[in-house]
């Protein structure tokens, strides 16, 4: 068989360039694996191809692709005609390399097998392909087999061309030398391709997992985080979509492609990474006493000691001459009455709220000036100045040195999510998670971003945020609120400059909302929504 002429070397050589850049482009490996049987069989005028990938025990070669023009076969790979046949054992059951196949023969040694007619050729087992000849009234004859391994020498497939055809007269010849080392050349640029796209899958697979890593931390850390770091991306991504999907409005050029969406909900899922290092008693403070305990029982022991003290007044009082036991009773009641209805006030100023009035703040002062005698048997206030400060917090639980601990978690996930390296296609993964809290108006956290400052991403996802958090009823501080409850707080915010009317207008009018709740939340929360009654939104 003559080889190749100058010109024809040339026109393969430049062919061989031209889809190597191709396989360098290609992101979808089922694609990318058809394009390297196809040009397989062009550059050498095969009739017939398979592709083989390696099982993922690595103990036998799987059918990928199986193309035959002359019988108009194409399974496998993009036809999405699954292919019906036994995979092909690299090893026999003692664990020896099988030698009978071709295929597995190639793939064992890392070496090439050029036979110029299998029906000649007794080496190999071909049983398979002559049943597959007499079932289908098909000869085949020349035999091309490369395998493709990759940098480390780790079998990524094997490439299997059938019967070349003269060009010029369609009668089948043997591969020559040159089609097979450009063939070896080609099965070298698809395995790069291939191991490239195989990292990257493995990489993401890694950033993936270490988020995981972190949002479990969360998890372990609090219980009542977990929720949030789960459902907020979630959400995030749905509202996202309602905006994609707007064909009207400020918003009606917003669009996204899947590496967009990959990287909102990337950033969705580490919004509030930096809560991993939020002190848990802070996170979790349930009332305004609690540290690793809620202290209103210490409180509580104290008011003991002033009941227990005010009866052994009274008894001694008894046992003066000339007592008067009724008018000691009096008082006695009279001061336990009095102690009491401090004691149980100060229980339900503990719990904490949506607002605690100036007068009750100033009673929760009134009565930390009550003096009690300690362990040490020294007089002092029934409250320290540090249990003042909480007890008075005006509203939840926390104070403001306790919030300034809770935003700092924003400035945290900042820090951590800029130190990363990320990639060109998640390079705003940290601008979209570190401005959920800033606002509209500019008056946001930490940096005091204004709308136009923040994409449409983080608006997004500040409204997200915001939504699980008032319907969250996995809090150890409040209850989660109904729909038309958290709808009408967030009207508020939209026309206060908190969030974006324009995404609140697509969150409501595109039943966002909605869908949200009837997957996630508890039915008693999904009520009856007024949506003309909603403040900032237009029916």
């Amino acid at each position: 068989m003559e080889e190749l002429n100058p010109s024809q070397v040339a026109q393969r050589l430049h062919q061989l360039t031209e889809v190597s850049v191709a396989l360098g482009d290609t992101r979808d490996t089922a694609a990318l694996l058809d394009r390297i049987l196809s040009v397989a069989k062009h550059m050498t005028d095969a009739d017939g191809g398979t592709l083989y990938r390696p099982s993922e025990d690595r103990q036998s070669l799987c059918f990928h692709i199986s193309i035959n023009d002359t019988l108009g076969i194409y399974h496998g790979g993009v036809s999405g005609k699954p292919i019906d046949i036994q995979p092909v054992p690299l090893y026999d059951a003692y664990g020896n390399k099988n030698l009978a196949s071709v295929a597995a023969y190639a793939a064992n040694f890392n070496q090439s097998v050029n036979i110029e007619d299998v029906y000649k050729a007794d080496v190999f087992n071909f049983s398979g392909m002559r049943a597959f000849d007499a079932a289908f009234g098909y000869h085949s004859k020349s035999f091309l087999t490369v395998p493709m391994t990759d940098h480390e020498g780790e079998l990524v497939g094997v490439l299997q061309l059938v019967n070349a055809k003269d060009p010029e007269t369609g009668a089948i010849r043997a591969f020559t030398q040159t089609d097979q080392r450009f063939i070896e050349a080609l099965a070298a640029q698809a395995a790069v391709a291939l191991t490239n796209q195989q990292l990257v899958r493995q990489l993401e697979g890694l950033l993936e997992a270490l988020v995981n890593l972190i949002n479990i931390g969360i998890d372990e850390k609090s219980p009542y985080t977990g929720r949030h770091c789960q459902f907020v991306p979630e959400l995030t991504m749905m509202l996202a979509e309602a905006v994609h999907g707007t064909t009207q409005g400020p918003l009606a050029q917003f669009s996204m492609t899947e590496g967009d969406r990959k990287e909102l909900w990337l950033a969705g899922l580490l919004h509030d990474c930096g809560k991993i290092t939020t002190p848990v008693h802070v996170v979790d403070k349930a009332t305004k006493l609690q540290t690793i305990f809620d202290r209103i029982h210490m409180i509580d022991t104290r008011f003991e000691v002033l009941l227990r003290d005010a009866e052994i007044r009274a008894l001694r009082a008894r046992l003066e001459p000339g007592a008067n036991p009724e008018a000691i009773e009096d008082r006695l009641a009279s001061e336990q009455t009095r102690l009491r209805a401090d004691r149980d006030f100060l229980r339900q100023a503990n719990i904490g709220g949506e607002g605690m009035s100036p007068d009750d703040q100033e009673r929760v002062r009134r009565i930390a000036r009550t003096r009690w005698l300690g362990p040490d048997g020294q007089e002092q206030d029934l409250l320290s100045a540090e249990e003042v400060l909480n007890l008075t917090v005006r509203f939840g639980t926390l104070t403001d040195e306790e919030r300034k601990i809770i935003n700092n978690h924003i400035v945290v996930t900042i820090r951590m999510l800029e130190s990363l390296p990320w990639p060109k296609h998640l390079r705003n993964v940290p601008e979209y998670a570190g401005g959920h809290h800033e606002r509209m108006d500019g008056k946001g956290y930490p940096r005091g971003l204004t709308g136009e400052q923040m994409s449409v991403q983080a608006r997004i996802m500040a409204i997200a945020d915001i939504f699980e958090a008032l319907t969250a009823r996995d809090r150890p501080y409040k209850k989660g609120k109904t729909l038309s409850e958290s709808l009408h707080i967030l009207g508020k915010f939209a026309l206060n400059g908190h969030i974006d009317p324009n995404l609140f207008d697509v969150f409501v009018r595109r039943k966002v909302y909605l869908e949200f709740a009837r997957k996630n939340l508890d039915p008693s929360q999904i009520d009856e929504v007024d949506e003309a009654a909603i403040p900032g939104y237009t029916p």
